[in-house]
């Protein structure tokens, strides 16, 4: 190896001004006035306008590091720096730029600004590696928009089929597909990823851990297991002063009753380490004085063992099932959004992060994720691990609250510096 490719690694320095000036300038796209928390959010929904307009201003901080920019059928983003060895697998730095509704400046965009930093870390001291390094924006990682998260990544990775995720539709009804299309962003790169030589993801923590334990820095070891569903209840719509209650068909009544089961399931430990949200509830036609004749939510559950998740989704269908018996007439559909076994990461790629971290003086800790990440497809077809940045105010997220300070996120990023180094060298 050169002189240029072995350059200690203590030169390597993150510009924290430039990172920070990224991230509050790429969420100015799709900002918005929070009447709930007085402060500024984010709402980037994938394949919006705004989602345009935020990987158009990614884009043009990829040309100004000369990386080989491609766009691939999923509108996924990528940005190749190339290696004194082109032919070798490439280490991959993946997140995500797109945000649920209510978002702060953080969640997805720190690990691919982040990602640009490291290179142009890099630049400056003439680092070369041999291995390529590429930094990926995946396209809808929140699923909030099409119903299904970590799409593009999984799609990348073989999961899910492109012809699936075209046809999945918005609450208006628009496709994918079109979507992408309408925004200039389907792209012609095979979707399918060749498997990278390993894969590496920085990403605010979304939890209050590493704050409660006052360490910077978490080395994630694994994603918890996912479930997501929809619920939809038909009862039959009435009046409420003057339908004696014995004779309803309540679907507000029967959503209810799973959201007050789905917490008995958790409060019960006979599943353990089971977590049970139920996001959303609507009903129908939602006017006082109406009986709900429909209700829909949704149920998320999240388990770190595959066993204990897989009793309590089966305990749980066959609660719901017994709800019929309960008003007659009642009638309900369940579909399945999404379902992600639990995934462990690489023990290799976790030492070399924590080697990192060390090497840093970041003092960190173990961890794994109660969130679903890009790293977790991508784990699938090569070795990948993560690091979490601590968040303040008990690690909020999803929230336009959602803050961590300039300093974590430097030295989350000077992890990742080294990481990568040691990972493409």
């Amino acid at each position: 190896m050169d002189a240029e490719t072995t350059a200690p690694t203590a030169e390597l320095s993150i510009d924290g001004d430039r990172l920070w000036a990224d991230l509050m300038e790429l969420a100015t796209i799709g900002a918005y006035d929070d009447e709930a928390t007085g402060l500024r959010g984010v709402d980037r929904q994938s394949l919006t306008d705004a989602d345009r307009a935020g990987r158009q201003l990614l884009i043009s901080w990829m040309a100004e590091l000369a990386l080989e920019v491609t766009i691939d059928e999923m509108g996924s983003v990528f940005g190749r720096r190339e290696g004194t060895d082109p032919g070798l697998a490439p280490v991959l730095i993946g997140s995500h730029i797109d945000t649920v509704a209510t978002a702060g400046a953080f969640d997805g965009c720190l690990g691919v600004l982040g990602g640009l930093a490291v290179l142009r870390a890099f630049d400056a001291i003439g680092l070369r590696t041999r291995r390529p390094i590429v930094v990926a924006a995946w396209t809808e990682e929140e699923g909030v928009r099409f119903g299904t998260d970590m799409l593009g990544s999984a799609v990348a990775a073989g999961r899910l089929s492109l012809d699936h995720a075209y046809g999945l539709t918005d609450a208006e009804g628009r496709s994918l597909g079109d979507e992408l299309a309408r925004i200039g962003f389907k792209g012609e790169r095979p979707v399918r990823l060749d498997p990278p030589h390993a894969y590496v993801e920085c990403h605010i923590e979304q939890g209050p851990v590493l704050a409660q334990e006052d360490r910077p820095i978490g080395i994630v070891t694994g994603v918890q297991s996912i479930s997501w569903q929809k619920v939809t209840l038909h009862g039959r719509a009435a009046h409420a002063g003057t339908t004696p209650t014995e004779l309803r068909v309540d679907a507000g009544l029967a959503a209810a009753q799973i959201v007050v089961e789905a917490r008995r399931m958790v409060d019960s430990g006979a599943y353990g380490r089971l977590r049970a949200t139920v996001g959303r509830i609507e009903t129908s036609p939602g006017l006082p004085s109406v009986v709900p004749d429909r209700a829909e939510i949704t149920v998320d559950l999240r388990n770190p063992d595959d066993e204990d998740m897989a009793r309590a989704e089966a305990d749980l269908a066959a609660f719901i099932d017994t709800l019929p018996g309960t008003q007659p007439g009642l009638r309900i559909e369940t579909a399945r959004m999404a379902r992600t076994k639990a995934v462990p990461f690489s023990e290799a790629v976790q030492d070399t992060l924590e080697a990192a971290a060390k090497e840093r003086g970041h003092d960190s800790m173990r961890i794994m994720s109660g969130a679903g990440h890009d790293a977790q497809e991508i784990a699938a077809i090569a070795p990948a691990a993560m690091v979490f940045v601590r968040g303040q105010h008990q690690g909020i997220s999803h929230n336009p609250r959602e803050y961590s300070s300039p300093e974590d996120c430097r030295a989350g990023i000077e992890v990742l510096a080294s990481a990568v180094r040691e990972l493409s060298a």
